[in-house]
């Protein structure tokens, strides 16, 4: 599961050569950037367009059938219900961030991007992110408190416990966001002012910046962006090796079914959210092709959305017969 993008490298190899030693007084202000991603792919950019958005628009209407669902279907108005229906906006309002102008880019010759407009998609980009991360890791304790306290389920999982798990995640990801985007849009960038990727991202905008400082914000950053990633997996790796000791012990191979399928849905997209996030994370560190990054930042920014909502209707059987009973009554 960009938020700092898990795929995002933040070496101090991005930086350019001298960055750290330029006179301040020889720098000029950027006012814009201008987005070359999908440059390297002349003749792509339609096709591209296309597919990215098909799989948008499939992506919308996905994550807005399981919200209306979830609300309109009384029975699915418990705690694990409304995680999902949380996280489902933190979806659509983190692909919104970032989609509607990677699409209008493909289009148009004419891609910059005003400094303000950059540093506000930067911030979003994170709170959303960050936001779904969290809200994963809180979906992964309200399975543990099922399955392995199920007689202290409804005391854990109060509506009024519920509600504050996820406004801190809310809130978590909104200072995440502010905190990545105040340290790097306080550099000082000088030209060219051209950013290789094509949306907003710490790793091509830290190439573009200037100053001593440089070096040290690039750290910081890229700390506490991967110290809360791996916070978020480890918690939910405690929580399914709690949940997987506890139905190793059910004695009938049915209840053990009964007992995992109600997490494999969540357990799929954890798998495909920091599936993605460790390949990135594990590629050699030697030079980075252009097309490699954009095409990497496209599988968080487009495919992995896509195919969230796709998991959860498929794998949960109880949403996808409140699908149909909401949308396809007759059949």
């Amino acid at each position: 599961m960009t938020f700092l993008h898990p795929g995002a490298d933040l070496s101090l190899s991005h930086l350019p050569s001298g960055t750290a030693s330029m006179p301040r007084a020889n720098l000029s202000a950027v006012s814009e950037f201008i987005l070359i991603g999908f440059s390297t792919f002349p003749h792509l950019q339609l096709m591209f367009f296309l597919l990215f958005l098909l799989m948008y628009l499939f992506t919308l209407l996905g994550n807005l059938l399981i919200m209306t669902t979830i609300w309109s279907e009384r029975s699915l108005h418990t705690p694990m219900y409304l995680f999902l229906c949380a996280l489902s906006t933190s979806e659509i309002l983190y692909t919104f961030a970032i989609v509607p102008r990677m699409l209008a880019d493909l289009l148009s010759t004419h891609r910059s991007i005003a400094f303000v407009a950059c540093a506000s998609q930067m911030f979003f980009s994170f709170t959303f992110g960050f936001t779904h991360s969290f809200l994963l890791t809180v979906m992964g304790y309200d399975r543990y408190v099922a399955i392995c306290h199920p007689l202290r389920y409804n005391v854990l999982m109060s509506p009024r416990g519920c509600a504050c798990l996820v406004a801190w995640s809310w809130a978590g990801g909104s200072v995440m966001g502010l905190v990545v985007t105040t340290a790097i849009f306080h550099l000082t960038f000088c030209g060219p002012n051209q950013v290789h990727h094509f949306a907003c991202h710490v790793p091509p905008l830290l190439k573009l910046a200037c100053g001593n400082n440089v070096p040290g914000v690039a750290l910081g950053v890229g700390l506490v962006c991967i110290t809360a990633l791996l916070g978020c997996c480890l918690l939910i790796l405690l929580s399914y090796a709690s949940i997987i000791a506890t139905i190793l012990r059910i004695p009938s191979a049915e209840g053990r079914h009964k007992a995992f399928s109600t997490c494999a849905s969540h357990l799929t997209v954890v798998v495909v959210h920091y599936g993605f996030a460790s390949v990135v994370y594990l590629k050699s560190k030697g030079p980075q092709s252009l097309e490699g990054d954009t095409l990497m930042g496209v599988t968080y920014t487009v495919l992995t959305p896509f195919l969230s909502p796709i998991i959860f209707s498929l794998r949960n059987k109880e949403l996808k017969s409140a699908m149909k009973r909401t949308f396809f009554p007759k059949f």
